[in-house]
């Protein structure tokens, strides 16, 4: 049986796992969808439209499934889908998809920490780590096992990298390549400061590609190279592995216009 403190109120239209437990002061609308192993610890707002994945746990003070904080918004019904074995920690706000039938999608085994903000239409892939106080505006892609550090924001469209680390209090504009260090020091918008080698290490990635990676990182932002110029050594003259034919990519995709401009190189 549910669990379901009897401060909480629960829309009776809403469809909860047998096992969930809802605590005091939450409040669940209808059209929510809550599977097995839910934990709503207390003082949790679950607004329409949201659906949350086995084994997920938030704390007081966050909110799920808010309206979309655009002036565009005419009361469209959307979405925000949540994976599974999450940890929403206190006073999140995460906002469902802007348009009819539109989404905001997380995924799996993510650590958001307090007071992170994640707007309409993002999509986070899965093992991300958002410290508290980061945020995102619509439409951000992050990728998988992507960092931010506390105070981090991203602007909207952009997309973050898997394996790439944001430091604390890093702006970004521009999309974050993969595997890449990228930081904001000195009231400047975020670039590119180094590899994110412990990183790749905690991901399993093997010593081989890391250096490959390495010589990439070179080449791409520490060199007097131009992009395209410096895609064509990379290809040329780094040996190959699926983590750098990946970065290479990410480049080619963003120096073509189908994502958005590069980071500044730090030299």
């Amino acid at each position: 049986m549910s669990r379901i403190d009897p401060r909480a109120v629960v829309d009776p239209k809403a469809c909860i796992a047998e096992d969930v437990e809802i605590g005091p002061f939450c409040v669940v609308e209808g059209d929510v969808v809550l599977d097995r192993g839910v934990r709503l610890l207390s003082h949790v707002v679950v607004r329409a439209g949201t659906r949350i994945g086995e084994g997920t746990e938030v704390h007081p003070g966050s909110v799920l499934g808010g309206e979309p904080q655009s002036t565009g918004y005419r009361g469209e019904r959307s979405q925000l889908v949540i994976g599974k074995h999450n940890i929403i920690r206190e006073h999140c706000t995460l906002h469902r998809g802007l348009g009819e039938g539109a989404v905001t999608q997380i995924g799996d085994h993510n650590m958001i920490m307090a007071y992170v903000h994640i707007a309409h239409d993002c999509r986070v892939g899965n093992h991300v780590v958002l410290t508290s106080h980061a945020g995102m505006a619509g439409h951000v892609t992050v990728e998988d096992h992507a960092f931010f550090g506390a105070m981090s924001g991203v602007h909207q469209f952009c997309r973050v990298g898997k394996l790439a680390m944001l430091g604390g209090y890093t702006k970004v504009v521009q999309d974050v390549p993969p595997f890449m260090i990228v930081d904001g020091r000195d009231k400047r918008t975020a670039r590119v400061v180094g590899l994110n080698v412990t990183g790749l290490r905690r991901a399993g990635v093997p010593s081989e590609s890391r250096n490959a990676l390495k010589a990439a990182y070179k080449l791409l932002f520490r060199s007097a190279l131009n992009t395209t110029q410096a895609i064509e050594r990379v290809e040329l003259d780094v040996p190959p592995s699926a983590e750098v034919e990946y970065l290479v990519g990410f480049l080619k995709q963003q120096r073509d216009g189908r994502l958005g401009r590069g980071l500044d190189h730090a030299r």
